[in-house]
């Protein structure tokens, strides 16, 4: 009986541990949304917390993303799921061309690579690198790529454009042992 027990808490404390971990980042962006956040705290978000909402969240918010994870570095973040772009269009309610289509469908590795500077409430992401089943996208593939799916999926989105922060962030600092968030004083 006791081997069974152990075998069964070794199945689920990994999913209690990614339980807690979504649930602080959740917290935390909750206390930032809803203006809680003290003027002038650094609030921390860790690789698990950062990879635990990714896992929780991402794939209820988008169709056709599965298996998100996030890399963090010195001012850069590389994400990296399955993705059905196809899917992921449909989701959003946009139409392909048939041909595009047929060259789209299916589920492939995606990643996705950025560099973030930030400062005085505002940041820049510069997208340096895209990855397709293993192949690297540059020049005019990727700017079609980023005009014609994650634009019209995300439209709101400032790539390689300054845009402003909300929620009274003063900055957003990407480190390997986590994501620093600002709050203005």
């Amino acid at each position: 009986m006791r081997p069974l027990l152990l075998l069964a808490l070794a199945a689920v404390l990994p999913l209690r541990a990614a339980d807690a971990a979504f649930a602080r980042a959740e917290n935390k962006l909750d206390r930032i949304e809803s203006g809680h956040a003290r003027p002038g705290s650094v609030i921390v978000f860790t690789p698990a917390e950062m990879n635990a909402w990714a896992r929780g969240r991402v794939p209820q918010m988008y169709q056709g993303i599965r298996d998100p994870n996030i890399q963090l570095g010195a001012g850069t973040a590389t994400g990296s799921a399955y993705v059905d772009l196809l899917k992921m269009r449909q989701g959003e309610g946009l139409a392909t061309n048939s041909l595009i289509a047929k060259l789209i469908e299916g589920e492939r590795p995606l990643k996705v690579s950025i560099q973030l500077d930030s400062s005085h409430g505002h940041a820049t992401a510069r997208l340096t690198r895209l990855e397709i089943s293993g192949i690297a996208v540059t020049g005019a593939p990727l700017d079609f790529l980023v005009n014609e799916f994650f634009l019209h999926l995300f439209p709101d989105a400032k790539v390689n454009r300054p845009f402003e922060l909300h929620d009274n962030i003063e900055r957003i600092e990407l480190r390997p042992d986590g994501v620093r968030v600002t709050i203005r004083k």
